[in-house]
């Protein structure tokens, strides 16, 4: 009977590990091993687009790839995990409960906005942590155009000044005058608790976002944080009201709550900690990727972000390392030392850097290309053609 590969996710992260594992099976002739990735629907959705428009176009469906690289596909979502039965229970789309065993188990179920307790938060705020939640808030900003022109039709808040935020904040203006017209007056104002901009980053890396949200008139308030949200605006803690008909939520998030079912230790973002090899220490069994996994990339104290530069090539270790385990084949340890950041500014532009340092390389149209090269081809998955993706999903192969 075949070992199995239970791949739990579609992302970036899990369909990498899928064709990593496939990768590998390859290499080992009259291998015994079955790689099957279980999620809702066999596609790679885009995430970092997803502060642009036509939000609907940014998947990438994994069909022909997952045929030609004899990897299967069940359909459903995971909803809970038997590690002492090695075995994943799931719901298909017509609500029926099925189940798939395991011999090794890959989590690749991401990670989602982190909502706190704030007044109307739920009601009231979009996100665009999702695709459906993404066309939700594309869909809402269309339906702004049939109303009249007030400062709260015309401004959006968007609360939290992190990576996501910076990109939706200064995209927006352009989103809102190719809707209003150029002649409508429009703010976009983020809120952010920190205080100063981009707070995270370097200084080089934060006076160029600075920069550019002059440029673009991107408001920010600083050392503020969300009271209450309602259909009518924005209260700050300090007692600032901030009329609005459109507020986002792009302020934290944490990994999928799949992986609470896991006895582990847990970061602060509620990712599990794992060793070298992406194994979850207490179940040597289930290894942990993408956005679900708390990895160290180098020797000096740096660990994986949440990001889709990390997650494919923490995907492709993951799915390496559970085949080779089944193929009694020495695991690589997952490193990636080299690091980069690249920051659509929208119409200003954009920003790359390279290094933990952020040392800023290039900005502006420059920047603009990188960016471009990077979410528009070098993240997509690769051709539905062996020799292709076999090459890309070599963890060792050079990708930044």
């Amino acid at each position: 009977m075949k070992k199995q590969i239970l791949i739990v996710g579609s992302g970036f992260s899990g369909m990498w590990a899928a064709v990593s594992a496939a990768r590998l099976a390859d290499l080992e002739k009259g291998h015994d091993l079955k790689i099957t990735v279980l999620a809702p629907v066999p596609e790679l959705r885009v995430r970092p687009r997803f502060y642009e428009e036509k939000v609907s176009t940014l998947v990438a469906p994994l069909n022909d790839l997952f045929a030609e690289l004899g990897i299967a596909f069940i359909a459903g979502s995971a909803e809970r995990i038997d590690a002492k039965e090695k075995t994943v229970f799931y719901r298909d789309a017509n609500g029926t409960t099925s189940s798939a065993a395991y011999d090794k188990l890959v989590l690749a179920t991401g990670s989602q906005t982190r909502r706190p307790a704030i007044a109307g938060l739920a009601d009231y705020a979009f996100d665009i942590d999702q695709l459906e939640s993404a066309q939700v808030f594309e869909k809402h900003l269309d339906s702004l155009v049939a109303r009249p022109s007030t400062a709260a039709r015309n401004t959006v808040v968007v609360c939290g000044g992190g990576f996501t935020g910076i990109e939706l904040a200064t995209e927006l203006p352009a989103r809102l005058r190719a809707r209003f017209g150029e002649d409508t007056e429009t703010k976009v104002i983020v809120v952010e608790r920190g205080a100063v901009i981009g707070g995270r980053y370097s200084e080089a890396l934060r006076n160029t976002i600075e920069e550019a949200s002059k440029s673009l008139g991107v408001e920010w308030r600083l050392n503020s944080e969300i009271e209450a949200i309602d259909a009518d605006g924005v209260t700050l803690k300090n007692g600032e009201r901030i009329p609005s008909s459109t507020v986002v939520w792009t302020a934290g998030v944490e990994a999928s709550p799949l992986n609470k079912q896991i006895e582990g230790e847990r970061d602060n973002q509620g990712r599990l900690m794992v060793d070298e090899s992406l194994q979850v220490p207490a179940h040597p069994d289930i290894y942990a990727t993408g956005d679900m996994a708390h990895a160290k990339t180098d020797d000096v104290g740096n660990t994986a972000l949440m990001t889709c530069q990390h997650a494919i090539q923490l995907g492709k270790f993951a799915g390496h390392n559970a085949a080779a385990s089944l193929l009694n084949i020495e695991p690589y340890p997952y490193r990636q030392v080299n690091y980069v950041t690249c920051l659509d500014l929208g119409a200003w532009g954009a920003v790359y850097t390279e290094g933990w340092e952020q040392e800023v390389r290039s900005v502006r149209e420059e920047a603009k290309k990188i960016k471009i090269a990077i979410t528009n081809e070098l993240i997509y998955p690769p051709a539905a053609d062996k020799t292709v993706a076999f090459a890309a999903a070599d963890p060792l192969a050079k990708f930044v």
